[in-house]
């Protein structure tokens, strides 16, 4: 093996930087002939200031692939005639990973693939660090020599900085075409359907206003690296006060779910180590801009490649603050939210976080559509409390659509249109006309009772964990609260709630109930829904692993610490507490247990304890279903959760594009499994209240009565359209048919209801 010889490029520590980006630029924007002649001067300027004998640049074409656009070094003939694929080989490693690599010996390494067109046998030592722009890999800068070198990690960070200057210009210089690459489409007069992830139903039309039109950076290289450093220390200071002052006019609570969630960004803003990174840029030769813009990318390829939920939300957190820190330095509103915004729109972003989504005027923002996000994302949680449509994972979606443009959002249906033609027009404006229409008939029903044609009456109760509001629990119509989620405030929050904050959380929602039963559920952390101070480690299938009441039972001191806040919480009321995620009655044992040392505590401790006590457990493991007689003896009360229940009955995640929707929910086995615990439970006297998205939906929850559910919790919204649906069906006449139609071993049984609500005059 070579010896390794460490590379001396006789660059000082700040001026020679700056001199090679001033050139890089000076080269990029110079009078050469043709794209392609500034590209070659370009490598040979580069190789020459490192004393390097090869400098490639390969650029992103369309289909995944890398192609050398230029070189010093390599033969000539090898131009634009060498690919290779996002992945093959070490420049297609990284493209693929958006990391640099630094080999002194890379035919050891294995991705190392050897193109003789090249005649790149003869170099020994490699370097590459990916071109970024827009969070897309739009090639790779190499740097290679004959003799083994080691390269500093210093060189390596000036060329990430030299690579900066390259994307930048590159795009700026239409070498190569951000639509070409994505596969999208430059915005047009054409109308566009696109499909999403439905994060929030319902369904909007009004026109588009970009959240935040992208900064163009113009002025890449620093004349002076201290006067950029004093730039960013002043923009650095703007910005953390906009986020004390935003934090202030929010109005929140301190303690209060959503304030911890603005909390956080003031963390972020005054976090040393992404300074500290930006401010290394800045002495590499970067404006501050630029400096801001190469932290935001490189930290966007390490991170957005792990899989974790929570760090998935801090890269929207840094997302988010390096867009706003660019707009500090260029002294202009962060947000379009801080402008003149039209009396109706929809917001379309990249990625968008809880604190900018509260910025906006909620009565003027009609529907959402991000490129990113997940229904459990802070910003998807806090849409469906607000009721506003949101359709995330709609691909380049900034790529489509220009500021005015007319959109649609289908929540439900996660579809999105561009600039619709007028037939679909037409037919949205007339479901929004039906819905407003609808919403207003709901509304003057209040005062009805939820009573079926033949004398049963439903209780009808909501879904809730963050904003619980006196206008929603107030109608006669609604019982209470049917779930409370609890994990919610646990996943708001950087580090583990107090039994204080979490006491206040349970005390605040049980005085805005004014009496109403609030059925809280035990957390249901893990799996999906990550914390960070609770570390679950990777699993393949998160959500059959360890969460909710397995972690619980697994770090006791988490849950009873959540026991003795609910037991504070309550002193002298009714408390209704389940447990989640049981498999066994043994597990339920072993909860309710806990909740007893807990109750004994407070008793020795002198705290009044809750005047009543009702146990309940979710039903959404299959096993228990084995165990039903014995789990009833236990419980005053089950609620059916059917969102895990099907997944584990059909053995079909309910994630997968593929397979999440091959199951129909109303399905003659669904219905039987349903029967089957309202029967049973009947002959214990255990109520049975379901929870799961079939409750909001009318025609489904016309069977789910029929099947013996009394009791249906949802968000506020579905409250009208089921009552209205309730209050016109017979349950004698609907279970009679329901019985019959499930004797036949039928994929679906929903085109058989809807002609049955159709002839009964079921408002469904």
């Amino acid at each position: 093996m070579a010896s390794i010889i460490p590379i001396d490029t006789n660059l000082s520590a700040l001026q020679s930087p700056i001199l090679l980006l001033r050139q890089v630029r000076d080269v990029m924007l110079g009078q050469a002939e043709s794209p392609q002649a500034r590209l070659d001067q370009l490598t040979h300027t580069i190789a020459e200031a490192l004393k390097a004998d090869v400098c490639s640049i390969y650029l992103a074409r369309p289909g995944d692939i890398l192609e050398l656009f230029s070189s010093h070094g390599l033969k000539q003939s090898a131009i634009h005639v060498t690919k290779l694929r996002v992945g093959e080989g070490l420049v297609g490693e990284v493209a693929a990973t958006g990391h640099d690599l630094n080999l002194a010996e890379p035919q050891s390494h294995p991705k190392f693939v050897y193109r003789p067109e090249t005649g790149e046998e003869m170099y020994h030592s490699f370097v590459g660090v990916p071109l970024l722009h827009s969070h897309k890999t739009i090639g790779v800068l190499v740097i290679q020599s004959k003799s083994a070198r080691s390269f500093s990690g210093e060189l390596v960070e000036i060329l990430h900085a030299v690579a900066l200057v390259i994307s930048e210009l590159v795009i700026g210089n239409h070498i190569v075409s951000l639509y070409e690459i994505t596969g999208g489409e430059h915005p047009t007069l054409q109308s566009q359907q696109l499909s999403g992830q439905t994060l929030s139903g319902g369904v909007a039309k009004a026109p588009i206003v970009l959240h935040r039109p992208k900064i163009d950076i113009t002025e890449l290289v620093s004349e002076s690296p201290d006067e950029e450093e004093i730039r960013l220390h002043d923009a650095l200071l703007s910005l953390q006060r906009s986020v004390d002052e935003m934090i202030t006019a929010s109005g929140l609570e301190e303690g209060s779910d959503y304030r911890d969630i603005l909390e956080s960004y003031r963390l972020f803003s005054q976090d040393r180590g992404w300074i500290d990174r930006i401010t290394e840029a800045i002495h590499t030769g970067l404006t501050a801009e630029a400096a801001v813009r190469k932290v935001q990318e490189e930290m966007h390829a390490r991170l957005s490649q792990i899989t974790s939920a929570y760090i998935q939300e801090r890269v929207h957190d840094l997302e988010d603050l390096s867009e706003r820190l660019l707009y500090h330095l260029a002294g202009i509103n962060p947000s379009a939210a801080l402008g003149i915004l039209p009396d109706a729109f929809i917001l379309v972003a990249s990625s968008l976080g809880p604190a900018e989504l509260l910025e906006y005027d909620a009565t003027k923002l009609k529907g959402i559509i991000i490129e990113q996000g997940s229904a459990m994302a802070h910003v998807a949680i806090i849409a469906r409390m607000l009721d506003i449509p949101m359709v995330g994972k709609v691909d380049n979606i900034l790529n489509h659509v220009a500021a005015g443009d007319m959109a649609v959002v289908q929540g439900d249906q996660g579809l999105v249109y561009v600039r619709p033609p007028e037939d679909v027009e037409a037919v949205i404006d007339a479901e929004i006309a039906e819905r407003a229409r609808m919403t207003a008939a709901y509304a003057a029903t209040r005062d009805l009772d939820p009573v079926t044609k033949d004398g049963t009456r439903i209780s009808l109760n909501l879904n809730l964990g963050l904003f619980v509001h006196l206008d929603h629990l107030s109608p006669p119509d609604v019982d209470g609260i049917g779930l409370f989620r609890t994990e919610l405030p646990y996943m708001a929050s950087r580090e583990l709630p107090s039994v204080e904050d979490q006491q206040k959380i349970y005390r605040d929602t049980l005085e805005k109930a004014q009496g109403k039963r609030v059925i809280f559920r035990s957390f249901d952390i893990g799996g999906d829904k990550q914390v960070p101070y609770i570390q679950t480690g990777g699993e393949e299938n998160p959500a059959m692993g360890w969460r909710a009441t397995r972690l619980g039972l697994d770090r006791p001191v988490i849950l009873r610490q959540q026991f003795r806040a609910l037991i504070r919480a309550a002193a002298n009321e009714k408390l209704s507490l389940m447990f989640p995620f049981i498999a066994e009655v043994a597990e339920f044992d072993a909860m309710k247990s806990l909740l007893m040392k807990e109750l004994d505590r407070a008793r020795e401790e002198g705290i009044t304890p809750p005047k009543e006590l009702k146990l309940g457990a979710m039903l959404e493991i299959p096993s228990l279903l084995f165990q039903l007689p014995e789990l009833f003896e236990r419980v005053s009360f089950i609620s059916i959760g059917s969102n895990d229940l099907l997944q584990f009955l059909f053995a079909c995640d309910r994630g997968s594009p593929r397979v999440g929707g091959r199951y129909d929910t109303l399905n003659p086995i669904v219905m039987r499994t349903i029967q089957h615990i309202a029967d049973k439970a009947a002959e214990y006297k255990v109520d049975v209240g379901f929870c799961g998205d079939m409750a909001t939906r009318p025609l489904d929850a016309m069977a789910l009565i029929a099947c013996g559910v009394r009791s249906l919790s949802m968000p506020p919204s579905a409250i009208g359209p089921v009552k209205a649906m309730l209050r016109s069906m017979n349950i004698t006449e609907t279970r009679y048919f329901l019985d019959y139609v499930c004797t036949e071993p039928l994929h679906s049984i929903r085109l058989q209801l809807e002609r049955f609500a159709r002839d009964h005059g079921v408002e469904v």
